[in-house]
């Protein structure tokens, strides 16, 4: 049978308000069925870096976390914290490099904070899930292909039930970032997070190199070091963060792709299981399929929207979900103005085009094949 996803657009009147319709689409999608009387509820957000723009806004946010209060349920906003502890640096332009601000709880509720989501506005309080530093963690068993235990953070774990707020956009390792990358690489703690990059040491191209050594001097773990004026990377000591990547202007250090990127998909998704083992009949996913930018909002900054502000989609099905949202944003004409330069038709892969080495589906045939879910889908309009 069908999953059903229920999906709102962004039309809206004086008879009928934006947030009315999104009202609609939780009460269709089952919230109440989820959360119920004193539930303690995780709604597991990204709060997106400082400097970035395109994450899901905190009025929005707002009136989810009514709904919620409405059931009788306990509502709190929830992340966990990033791989990199605070030293790694974003590279903004040819000059400038930005360190990354959600690698404690204090800096990531005090970032939060600052992108809007202050109690004043959302009206729930901010619980970091993996604790002051990310090691506040939950091993959830799980024996699969990659992993027989996963580590939560504790605070999603401990929770009664789970709403998913994700923002649909592009994403560098994964083609896309919906539910499933919230869910899964969000919920998971410092270890687990580290667990799921594993492996993906990148190369780098020698001839693009110039020696400029900011690799070298940003790398959190040490793990790059010069020989014959050409940066290195020595694999065992590297932890799979990617921010040397996104630091070198050249474009001289890349992902090793044909093995690396699967099987990092695999991983998230086998922490989308364990997140989800204790929530059976406890879960609900909203993706928020606006403001669809190239890359991750883990990013401090967001570029130009590939397609128009479709609308949102809501399930309690994250594989469906993440289809059906993948579906819609290729459904589009890109946008005049984007950073694309082909798959501008309606129904040409956007994803492909932005990541041409990264095969989307992967994540969600691999996610069905754990029973997470369906990519068969029946998408209902309200």
């Amino acid at each position: 049978m069908k999953s059903k996803v229920y999906f709102i657009n962004l039309r809206a009147s004086m008879k009928e308000t934006l947030f009315q319709k999104l009202d609609k689409l939780l009460e269709r999608a089952g919230l109440s069925e989820v959360v119920g009387d004193r539930d303690l509820t995780a709604v597991k957000i990204h709060f997106g870096e400082m400097g970035n723009s395109a994450f899901v806004r905190p009025i929005y946010v707002r009136e989810i976390v009514k709904q919620i209060k409405k059931t009788g349920a306990v509502p709190f906003l929830t992340d966990a914290n990033t791989l990199y502890a605070g030293a790694v640096p974003f590279l903004t332009d040819a000059n400038t490099l930005y360190a990354g601000t959600r690698g404690n709880s204090a800096e990531h509720i005090d970032t939060a904070i600052k992108n809007g989501f202050a109690y004043a506005v959302v009206d729930a309080p901010i619980i970091i899930a993996d604790g002051l530093r990310g090691r506040s963690q939950t091993g959830i068993d799980i024996g699969q292909k990659h992993f027989d235990t996963v580590y939560i953070g504790s605070e999603i774990v401990n929770a009664d039930a789970l709403v998913s707020i994700a923002h649909f956009k592009g994403h560098e390792l994964g083609g896309f970032g919906g539910t499933l990358k919230n869910v899964g690489m969000g919920s998971a703690s410092r270890h687990g997070k580290l667990e799921q990059h594993s492996g993906i040491a990148p190369k780098v191209k020698r001839k693009k190199c110039i020696g400029c050594e900011v690799c070298v001097e940003h790398c959190s773990q040490s793990a790059i070091s010069m020989e014959a004026d050409k940066a290195k990377i020595d694999a065992d000591g590297c932890i799979g963060c990617g921010e040397c990547i996104l630091m070198c202007a050249q474009a001289a250090i890349q992902v090793r792709w044909s093995k690396s990127i699967p099987e990092f998909m695999e991983k998230m998704m086998e922490y989308t299981l364990g997140v989800l083992t204790s929530k059976k009949g406890k879960a609900l996913f909203v993706n928020f399929i606006t403001d669809v930018s190239p890359a991750c909002d883990c990013l401090p900054v967001s570029d130009a929207p590939i397609v128009r502000n479709i609308g949102m989609v809501a399930s309690q099905d994250p594989v469906a979900i993440d289809q059906a949202s993948a579906d819609l944003v290729n459904q589009e004409p890109a946008l005049a103005g984007s950073c694309l330069q082909a798959g501008l038709e309606p129904g040409e892969d956007k994803f492909r085009v932005l990541y041409p080495k990264v095969d989307w589906t992967i994540q969600l045939e691999y996610a069905q094949g754990l029973e997470l879910g369906s990519r068969d889908y029946e998408l209902i309009e309200i």
